[in-house]
C-alpha cells in the first residue's frame, strides 16, 4: 500500500479558515483521518466533523477512518517530557498506520484536519515522519491561518513593532528560561499551566484569546498586572464548561510613554 497524505490546517476551528486549497485536498481524499479523544474532547472532534459537513453539504464525502488518540503522561522535568512525547508520538503513528491499514489495505489518499497551521507548534508533521517508517507514505501540507495569525485580527493589532524582532516560544520554554534580553515581545503557545502569571511586570501588557474565530471566543487585554488573575479566572471556568480550550497571547515589554488601549 502506497498512502498520499495530505495535512490541512483548519484554523482555530471556524470552518471559513479552511482555505480553498484546503477544500480541493479534502474533497479529493478517499479517507479522512479523525482522532477520537474521549467524551471530554468531544466537541474538538465535531468541530472537525463541522469543517467537513461545511465541505460536503450533501453529505457524499469520503469515508472517515477514526482512530483512538493514546494517552501522553505527565512528566515533571525536560528530559522526560521529551522522552514521554517521542513515546507518546510513536503510539499515535502506529494508531494512525493500524486505521489507514484497514481503510485503505491497497493504499489511496488521505487528508487530515490539523488544528492551526501545521508548521507551527505543531507535531502532525513529526507524527507523519514516523508514520513514514511503517508504510509507504507521501506527505503534503496546506497551509491554514494560525492561532497567531487569529489572535492578532481578533485584537486588531499587528504582532510586530516597528523594526523590532518577535520571539515565537513556547510556554515550557518561556518558564524555564525567562524573557530574553533584547526581545520586546513574545508570542506564547501550548501555556497549560498560566506561565504568565510569573511575568506580571509593571511593564508587561498582554493580549489574550481563546477560541478564536469561534462563537464561543474570549478575549481579554491590558497590562498583564492588571488582567493576568481576570485571566487565569476565565481560563478555568471555560476549560470546565467547555471541556477543552485552546488559547494564545501575545506579551509585550512596554516602554514608558507607549499608547496603552
Amino acid at each position: 500500500m502506497r498512502i498520499e497524505l495530505t495535512l490541512v490546517g483548519m484554523g482555530t476551528g471556524n470552518p471559513q479558515h479552511i482555505t480553498q486549497e484546503g477544500v480541493q485536498a479534502l474533497r479529493a481524499a478517499d479517507v479522512i483521518l479523525l482522532p477520537r479523544k474521549g467524551e471530554e474532547k468531544a466537541a474538538l472532534a465535531a468541530a472537525r466533523l463541522e469543517v467537513c459537513r461545511q465541505v460536503w453539504p450533501q453529505g457524499d464525502g469520503p469515508r472517515w477512518a477514526w482512530f483512538d488518540m493514546p494517552d501522553r503522561h505527565a512528566a515533571s522535568t525536560t528530559d522526560a517530557y521529551r522522552a514521554e512525547v517521542q513515546r507518546w508520538h510513536d503510539a499515535i503513528a502506529q494508531a494512525w498506520r493500524d486505521a489507514l491499514c484497514a481503510a485503505l489495505p491497497q493504499g489511496g489518499r488521505v487528508a487530515m484536519l490539523v488544528w492551526g497551521d501545521p508548521s507551527i507548534y505543531d507535531s502532525t508533521l513529526r507524527i507523519a515522519q514516523r508514520l513514514a517508517l511503517r508504510v509507504p507514505v507521501t506527505t503534503r501540507v496546506v497551509p491554514g491561518v494560525s492561532a497567531l495569525q487569529a489572535l492578532a485580527a481578533a485584537h486588531a493589532i499587528a504582532l510586530t513593532e516597528l523594526a523590532a524582532p518577535l520571539l515565537v516560544t513556547s510556554a515550557r520554554w518561556l518558564r524555564e528560561n525567562g524573557w530574553p534580553e533584547g526581545i520586546p515581545t513574545l508570542a506564547v503557545m501550548l501555556d497549560g499551566e498560566g506561565v504568565f502569571q510569573a511575568l506580571a511586570a509593571p511593564d508587561v501588557y498582554i493580549w489574550w484569546g481563546a477560541y478564536l474565530g469561534l462563537p464561543q471566543q474570549l478575549l481579554c487585554a491590558g497590562p498583564l498586572a492588571s488582567v493576568g488573575a481576570d485571566i487565569a479566572a476565565l481560563r478555568r471556568q471555560a476549560r470546565a464548561q467547555h471541556g477543552w480550550i485552546m488559547d494564545t497571547y501575545l506579551l509585550q515589554r512596554r516602554m514608558p510613554d507607549a499608547p496603552q488601549e
